[in-house]
Order: structure tokens, then C-alpha cells, then sequence
């Protein structure tokens, strides 16, 4: 059977970046890996933030999204068994950043994805500078997340210290109980610098599987957490947008909750990828992109981040579940 690794987290918490670092792990043994992209949005920037990985021997799939969850679901369940077909040794499931993890187990337990899949291990990633107030909605969803993780992977630790990481692991051992898990992480906590990770660190995740737990669920969650959105071909330099993205990231009163920003720039000497939470602020030059930045979050004001980036002739229109601005 072909074993089948999620991989979980919060928006910005550095799935992606922890992906490329498993997956060139998998395929330097031997391995056929692949990595399914499964985001609501209109627009998969973390597949094109992937792309590199294809040189390696790993093939990328996506899922379309801006689609209802519904829909969403079933081209999940139908890309899946698609790629049941086709030989991998293992596939990694990378979902958005407001994905119920619920929804993972319940395809792989359909007729007949569960005569193809097992579940390999539940990875998830947690950043250690995890805001100490969320919504409720938000906590939530980082339960959801977290609870059944068979490794919990700390992220950007050299950059907040031990003391952060103390303090994330109390938060989530609070949100758990507060929707009703009884769950305690111990041994199966990671945290150091990515860039120290060992052949060791990386069969443990191989191998981490998953721990069933319960929690209550919270339907409204799912329908309504975030909203994104999209700007296209910004008149923008690099440092504008990186100085745009910490207004964003700081000023809740003016632009609401912002949780992310990324996508891509094209400078004079080339593409560059974007990506910015609270605390973090990464650009850094890539192979290619798509003039684009989504900006995600909560009671977003659209109008106040538009205004902010874009000049009054642009044209506003509206593109799936998000509205896009394009120049």
C-alpha cells in the first residue's frame, strides 16, 4: 500500500519549507514521492514554491481550488485515486493552512482509497512565535491540526529561543483542552534550526504515524475562518512590498486580522518569492513565479489593503471565494 504523509500546520508555520526538506530526504533513498497540493484558494503559490523539487524526482500534483467544500472534497478523493496508479512509494498531502485534519482520515477510509493508502505519519508544524491570542475559530483549527500528530515540528526556533517554545507548547495544551482533548506532547516534539536536522530527525518523521484523539468539533471553523485576497501585477518594488506586508501584519484597527502575506515579485534580476507572518518576513530569489500576493486572514478590510498597495486605476473584479485586484 502506498503510505500517505500529511503534512499540517497553521498558515505561515513553514509546511512548505519543512516539505522541501522531507521530500529530498525521500526521494535521496530511492524513493517515488509525491506531493499533492491541496489548497482552497484560486491561486496555489505553494505549488509554484515547490517547483524545484520536480529536479529531484519528485512530481507535484494540485487541486484546483475556488470551489466550494464540497467539491473540494471530491477532487481530493478524485485526484487520489488517480495517482494511486501511478507507482509512489509515498505522497505527501500538503493542505491549507484551515484544513480539519478530520477530513483527511475520513477520504482515506472511503471505498477504494482504502485498499490503495494507508496513513503514514501526521507532521505538524508549529511556529514558535504562535501568537498568544487567536480566535476562537483559529483555535480551533490549530487543534484540529496539532491533536492527532504522531511528530509536532518546531519552527523558526533560533529565531524566539527556548522560552517561546515553552510558551507554544502551554498554548497548545491549553487550546486541547479547551476543546476537549486530553492530549499531552512529549517525546514526539521537535524543536531545533531546520538546517540541523540529521538522518535520525528525518526517519523519525518517517516513521511518527499518528495518534487518534478526540475533540469537539466546530462546524462554522471550517465555512467561514479566512478570507483572501489576491492582487495581481502590483506597481510595487520588492522593498515596497516587504514594507507593505509589516503594515498589514501590524495594524489590525486598519487592515483587520492579517495572518499572511505571499506570493511572488519580478525584479530586474529575476523572480522572488514572498512570504511574511507575524515575526517573519521572507523574500528570497526563486527559479519562477506569478506576479501575484494574497494577503489572508480574518475581518480582513479589503478596501484599506487595496488602497495600500494598488493606485486608484487599477480594476477590481471578483474571482472565486476571493477578490482580486489587477493593474
Amino acid at each position: 500500500m502506498i503510505r500517505i504523509d500529511l503534512i499540517t500546520g497553521f498558515l505561515g508555520s513553514g509546511k512548505t519549507t519543512f516539505i522541501r526538506l522531507y521530500a529530498k530526504y525521500l526521494t535521496g533513498k530511492g524513493l517515488r514521492v509525491a506531493i499533492l497540493e491541496n489548497d482552497h484558494g484560486a491561486v496555489n503559490v505553494d505549488m509554484m514554491l515547490l517547483k524545484e523539487l520536480e529536479k529531484e524526482g519528485c512530481e507535484l500534483e494540485m487541486i484546483a481550488g475556488g470551489c466550494d467544500y464540497d467539491c473540494h472534497m471530491r477532487r481530493f478523493r478524485t485526484k487520489l485515486i488517480s495517482m494511486a496508479m501511478r507507482g509512489f512509494d509515498r505522497v505527501i498531502v500538503e493542505p491549507s493552512g484551515i484544513f480539519d485534519v478530520d477530513e483527511f482520515f475520513d477520504i482515506l477510509h472511503d471505498e477504494p482509497l482504502d485498499r490503495w493508502y494507508e496513513a503514514g505519519s501526521v507532521i505538524a508544524i508549529c511556529d514558535a512565535g504562535l501568537p498568544d491570542q487567536l480566535s476562537r475559530e483559529s483555535e480551533y483549527l490549530l487543534v484540529s491540526q496539532v491533536s492527532c500528530a504522531g511528530a509536532l515540528v518546531i519552527s523558526r526556533t533560533q529565531q524566539y529561543g527556548p522560552g517561546a517554545v515553552r510558551s507554544v507548547l502551554g498554548h497548545l495544551s491549553a487550546a486541547m483542552k479547551a476543546f476537549g482533548c486530553q492530549r499531552e506532547f512529549a517525546g514526539e516534539v521537535c524543536a531545533k534550526d531546520w538546517s540541523r536536522f540529521t538522518e535520525e530527525d528525518f526517519e523519525t518523521f518517517m516513521n511518527a504515524s499518528f495518534v487518534p484523539s478526540d475533540h469537539i468539533k466546530l462546524q462554522t471553523a471550517r465555512d467561514n475562518a479566512y478570507e483572501t485576497l489576491y492582487f495581481m501585477n502590483l506597481p510595487l518594488s520588492l522593498p515596497d512590498i516587504r514594507e507593505k506586508a509589516e503594515c498589514f501584519l501590524a495594524d489590525e484597527s486598519r487592515f483587520g486580522r492579517v495572518i499572511r502575506v505571499k506570493g511572488f515579485h519580478r525584479g530586474e534580476d529575476g523572480w522572488y518569492e514572498i512570504n511574511a507572518s507575524r515575526g517573519s518576513i521572507r523574500t528570497a530569489p526563486i527559479e519562477e513565479g506569478q506576479e501575484v500576493l494574497l494577503v489572508i486572514g480574518e475581518d480582513l478590510k479589503g478596501d484599506a489593503v487595496a488602497e495600500a498597495l494598488l493606485p486608484p486605476s487599477c480594476r477590481e473584479t471578483v474571482w472565486h471565494n476571493g477578490t482580486v485586484w489587477k493593474c
